[in-house]
């Protein structure tokens, strides 16, 4: 009997080791908790006068690593935040790639964007005035926030296993172009603008069948409530209502290129729910669906795009303005008169990075830092007609609005007043829109 026992063992470990190497892909998942601990600053919304005052929902970041079977490995890590800027990401990649072996380009670090989560540091630093007390749970914040990157990568990493990957897209349609709204009388139904309704989903099953991972997208700001408790907005009700009706499986949000689309209608807690459900109800008609497996190998590209500014102002222009009506206009040329006075020379421009994930041939997820207008998604979609194509945005560093050229010659919020709260003298010069589309397309073209 005990020699049977023995065969039965040996012959099941080989059964599952000759599985584990036929499979295509592996997968590795991790969730950590990242609701602050106490009272602190929000992040989105200049117009809020005091910290946070309790929690309505928690909020997570999520790691899926994936390894192809000759190795290659990328992870995808989503947060419910404002975003992350250029330091935090590079320090995180750094830390984890000594950990994991993982490279930063293989690294992609999305934010939903929620506006009723915390402060994060270095994100639109000229929005808040906050006092030294204010200013250390930021700081605190953000360290804690470091770390638990760090240490979420590096569990998902150690969690891989046998997976199937498949890819489906749906839709969704409660976004609305916000430069269209803002133009329409309050309450009526805005009318027709550019939005991005496609609801991307890549399914994430183990042996059997099972589903781990479900990863979702959608193109709009999480910006249905403005209210002083901690949450993830619609994006936090729809991963939540995915992981009630899936136990055990992770649900993670990659917020798209929807800088300038809200949610319609908005500012009750009931809108933000339902609109989740909604989402919620969109991945879950693709699931089924999502039966186009996704192939090897996993390439990967990353740049730093340059983007440049019109010329700076003159000290003499930013004494001018530091006595503007306008508080942040206030701040941005006391922040610049900074600089100058510190012996650095003002920006002529500014870096956008730019990612891109290669499935083979069967699918291709582009990450743009910094808030995308909706353009970029129907643009790439156009350039890469007949490809499958996942668009993201608030990707590896929010440093500032990216708009179209559409947008910009617009201008307006996007196009380029909204630039003081990061910092930065604007707009953009024409051709921002053209240099990223150009870098997803170089890194899309690489062997």
């Amino acid at each position: 009997m005990r020699y049977l026992s023995m065969i039965l063992i040996i012959g099941l470990t080989w059964v599952s080791c000759q599985a584990a190497e036929e499979a295509e892909w592996r997968a590795g998942i991790d969730r950590r908790e990242i609701t602050p601990s106490g009272p602190i600053w929000m992040g989105g919304y200049a117009a809020r006068q005091r910290p946070s005052e309790g929690v309505l929902q928690p909020l997570w970041a999520k790691a899926l690593v994936l390894e192809d079977r000759g190795g290659s490995r990328a992870a995808i890590v989503t947060m419910d935040l404002i975003g992350i800027d250029r330091r935090l990401a590079e320090t995180v990649c750094r830390r984890a790639g000594g950990k994991t072996g993982i490279p930063r380009e293989r690294i992609v670090l999305n934010c939903s964007h929620t506006h009723s989560g915390p402060v994060v540091a270095g994100v639109t630093p000229l929005v808040y005035d906050l006092d030294a007390q204010q200013q250390a749970a930021v700081a605190a914040y953000a360290q804690t926030l470091e770390d638990n990157l760090v240490l979420l990568i590096e569990a998902a990493a150690s969690d891989l296993r046998p997976a199937t990957l498949a890819f489906g897209e749906g839709q969704c349609g409660f976004a609305a172009n916000r430069r269209a709204q803002r133009a329409q009388p309050q309450g009526a139904n805005p009318p027709p603008a550019p939005v991005d309704h496609g609801v991307p989903v890549l399914a994430v099953r183990g042996n059997g069948g099972s589903l781990r991972a479900v990863l979702f997208g959608y193109a709009c700001h999480n910006t249905t409530l403005a209210i002083y408790q901690i949450n993830g907005d619609y994006a936090g009700f729809a991963q939540a209502a995915l992981e009630e009706r899936h136990p055990g499986a992770c649900a993670l949000f990659v917020s798209g290129c929807g800088a300038d689309c809200n949610p319609h209608p908005r500012s009750e807690v009931e809108l933000a729910r339902q609109h989740g459900n909604t989402l919620a109800a969109a991945v879950e008609a693709v699931l089924p669906a999502a039966v186009e497996p996704l192939r090897g190998p996993l390439k990967v590209g990353f740049e730093q795009v340059d983007l440049p500014l019109v010329d700076p102002p003159g000290k003499h222009q930013l004494e001018q303005l530091a006595e503007h009506k306008n508080v942040y206009q206030q701040r941005l040329a006391r922040h610049l008169l900074g600089e100058l006075a510190g012996g650095h020379a003002l920006p002529t421009s500014c870096s956008c990075p730019v990612q891109v994930i290669r499935f083979g041939d069967d699918l291709l997820l582009a990450a743009l830092g910094g808030e995308a207008c909706v353009d970029y998604a129907v643009r790439l979609r156009r350039e890469f007609a007949g490809r499958r194509i996942w668009i993201a945005s608030y990707s590896n560093d929010v440093f500032a609005y990216l708009p179209s050229e559409r947008v910009l010659q617009e201008g307006g919020y996007e196009g380029g007043a909204a630039m003081m709260y990061f910092g930065l003298h604007g707009p953009f010069q024409p051709g921002v829109e053209q240099r990223v589309v150009d870098a997803v397309k170089r890194l899309a073209a690489q062997p």
